[in-house]
């Protein structure tokens, strides 16, 4: 029987949960699970108070998105349909927003990804190299012992 972490459950079951709604079948067959487990996984979801359900990033921006244009008293009982607290649409608005500000500060050029590439291909050629001389330390270390073992039996038997 396989076991799956939590995570990845919270993921199936939101996708089968609002704002996305997807078949169960189409889930199940996607994830490779059987859609009793799905239905039971989704039971379990729904008995659970809507507080403490997870909202995925895809489903908080299309609540975002979703609300935009809807006044107060609109947002007030979307907010109360889904069990979400408007301070934290507010919220979710503000992180989207903040995501999409300055993307071209978050992205890396080119001259430093380059450089990046090259500063990972030195680090590893230096590990390989401290793995082959702590390996061979290790071998002249076990070798060593062993010539001492022996000429200590020698020493033995002369006595």
């Amino acid at each position: 029987m396989a076991r799956y972490g939590q995570l990845f459950k919270d993921k199936a079951v939101s996708r089968l949960l609002p704002p996305e709604s997807a078949p169960i079948e189409t889930v199940a067959r996607e994830l490779s699970i059987s859609v009793t487990t799905l239905e039971r996984w989704r039971a379990e979801a729904l008995s659970m108070p809507a507080r403490e359900r997870a909202w995925t990033a895809a489903a908080r921006f299309e609540a975002v998105l979703m609300t935009a244009s809807l006044d107060e008293a609109g947002k007030s009982a979307w907010c109360r349909e889904r069990g979400v607290y408007p301070q934290e649409l507010e919220q979710w608005r503000l992180s989207a927003t903040q995501a999409l500000a300055e993307p071209e500060e978050a992205r890396a050029s080119p001259r430093e990804t380059k450089a990046d590439r090259r500063r990972i291909k030195e680090l590893e050629r230096e590990l390989r190299r401290k793995d082959k001389a702590l390996a061979e330390t290790a071998a002249l270390l076990v070798l060593s012992k062993k010539l001492e073992a022996i000429f200590q039996q020698d020493k033995d038997e002369d006595e």
